[in-house]
């Protein structure tokens, strides 16, 4: 077993009855308060899938890859904990039982383990621990949340390493959160999955410090003490968790319930006690009466599953909350798309995505919102599109998208140097890269600076030597790497909003700090619906 001291505080959240409960909105508000209580906080997150990382995973099966500055492909979980938590994290915030896995072969293959027989006891547990201790140095607390739920067969170490860690109760601590179901025919909420799913943590070696009740509506004072009793936690210990208007209610709804000073009375935190006027502002934000409406369709081919476009949806969300604007928000599949459908929208948003699926339908929205004049904003294989749209509709070029045409020439979009297609995990052009923008340009004017830093995703480039033929049609090249001469902006002079960015503006938005260009984009919206209403 491991004994190694652990300088600094870890709380494990785990989950219970079914996934998608939301862990990662509460992990993520939970660290929030600690945060805004005046200490040194880091968060990360364990997926028991094989994958190394989501980065192969359709966005369809588990939602958006989030990119950290470091070019790591990371859970959109991540995601999460950058908006509430107002940090940047770093590729070592995921880690997958792959990339774990893969690790400890490779130290195998290479004698690490001098003859020894590899084993998930200790080997495993240990390469576990060590990275929650490399995450948690330097920090007063880490946040650590594990995926999945309890009772899948893949997060059975993990479970251990609570088991192992929480020896040091002093240092350690878990919260469980599990689904309470409403069975409509007998109007009655049921806590026995719940009960069960601590049951199983229990027989794994693990006893939570704190439960956490997932509903869709405030449950019973009976219910919980059914659940204290059975679960071996005291009731002032159990917090509920109903649904809300905004999941940026959550961190206030948990101060309320004081859920911050009990885990600061069990692992001995000193804390700065006074009303967090952040979380005061933003509730009184989300109720404050609204200027206007805004209607807004993001045309992808993930329309499945809304997560595949997560961070974009939260963007919107959270700069709709500080600008006091209704904001609906509608997912389009490009693959039947009909134009005609974008007529009554405020702003038309292209999504990025891999293949030719849907190409044709994105190509139709982007030329109907440019003959119309909606604000458009195209998103990294969205901005590809855009310029490829211009090129056969205005310049009329005989042109091509390497992905979409491999077996043509004169490819306006094509492959970056040195990709290699046999392998594609972790490949692209990842993580954040140098943007210059031209004077006298909509991105100059939005940014208000001359260089800014953006993060990346993506294998193919625009083709400088269509340069000038396109910008002699009116399409402007207003943002440039330098070190690589790449083009990360376009725009159309003669539109009021139409741009495409090369790189993911979406990851920047945070609950307190908000990306200038979805800024933009939003009030272009709310400007083009007003016009259209007096007209």
């Amino acid at each position: 077993m491991n004994y190694r001291k652990i300088n600094g505080k870890i709380i494990f959240i785990t989950g219970g009855v079914l996934s998608s409960l939301g862990k990662g909105i509460f992990s993520a508000s939970l660290a929030s308060i600690f945060k805004e209580r005046k200490l040194k906080v880091n968060m990360m997150k364990f997926d028991p899938y094989l994958n190394v990382d989501p980065g192969t995973i359709s966005p369809i099966e588990h939602g958006e890859v989030f990119v950290t500055r470091d070019g790591g492909e990371t859970d959109l979980d991540i995601g999460h904990y950058e908006r509430f938590i107002n940090q940047n994290l770093t590729k070592n915030s995921s880690i997958s039982s792959g990339k774990i896995y893969s690790n400890l072969i490779e130290d195998e293959r290479k004698g690490k383990y001098l003859g020894k027989t590899v084993q998930i006891i200790p080997n495993v547990i240990d390469k576990i621990i060590e990275l929650v201790l490399k995450n948690l140095n330097g920090y007063d607390l880490l946040v650590v949340e594990i995926g999945g739920t309890v009772g899948d067969i893949e997060s059975i170490p993990y479970f251990e390493t609570i088991r192992q860690l929480q020896f040091q109760r002093e240092n350690v601590i878990n919260i469980h959160i599990g689904f309470i179901p409403f069975l409509k025919i007998n109007k009655e909420y049921k806590s026995k999955p719940f009960q069960h799913s601590v049951k199983q943590l229990h027989s794994l070696g693990v006893f939570p410090n704190f439960l956490v009740t997932r509903s869709e509506e405030k449950i019973s004072s009976t219910i919980i003490d059914k659940i204290s009793a059975n679960c071996s936690v005291h009731k002032d210990y159990i917090f509920e968790l109903e649904n809300v208007d905004s999941v940026y209610q959550i961190p206030q709804k948990l101060v309320d319930e004081k859920i911050d000073q009990k885990i600061a009375d069990i692992l001995n935190l000193n804390l700065k006690y006074s009303p967090i006027k952040n979380y005061q502002l933003i509730d009184k934000l989300i109720k404050d009466q609204k200027i206007g409406e805004i209607k807004i369709v993001i045309v992808g081919k993930y329309h499945n599953l809304k997560d595949s476009y997560l961070s974009i949806i939260e963007s919107l969300r959270i700069i709709s909350i500080y600008q006091k604007i209704s904001l609906k928000i509608e997912l389009f599949d490009a693959k039947s798309l009909n134009v005609n459908d974008l007529k009554n929208f405020s702003g038309i948003i292209i999504a990025g995505g891999f293949g030719i699926e849907g190409t044709s339908g994105k190509i139709s929205a982007i030329k109907y919102a440019r003959e119309n004049n909606i604000p458009l904003l195209g998103i990294c294989f969205g901005m590809q599109l855009l310029i490829l749209e211009f090129a056969k509709n205005i310049a009329k070029l005989n042109v091509y998208h390497e992905e979409l045409n491999p077996n043509k020439n004169n490819f306006i979009i094509h492959l970056l140097k040195d990709q290699d297609l046999k392998k594609l995990g972790g490949t692209m052009r990842l993580g954040e890269y140098n943007c210059k923008l031209i004077d006298n340009t909509l991105a100059k004017r939005i940014y208000k600076k001359s260089m800014i830093k953006e993060r990346h995703r993506h294998r193919y480039e625009f083709n400088n030597k269509y340069k000038k033929e396109l910008e002699q049609k009116g399409l402007l090249f207003s943002g440039i790497n330098p070190e690589n001469n790449l083009v990360e902006i376009v725009e159309y002079k003669n539109n009021d909003f139409y741009i495409g960015v090369q790189f993911h503006p979406e990851f920047n938005t945070t609950l307190y700090k908000l990306d200038p260009l979805f800024e933009s984009f939003i009030n272009a919206a709310y400007q083009y619906e007003k016009k259209r209403k007096n007209n």
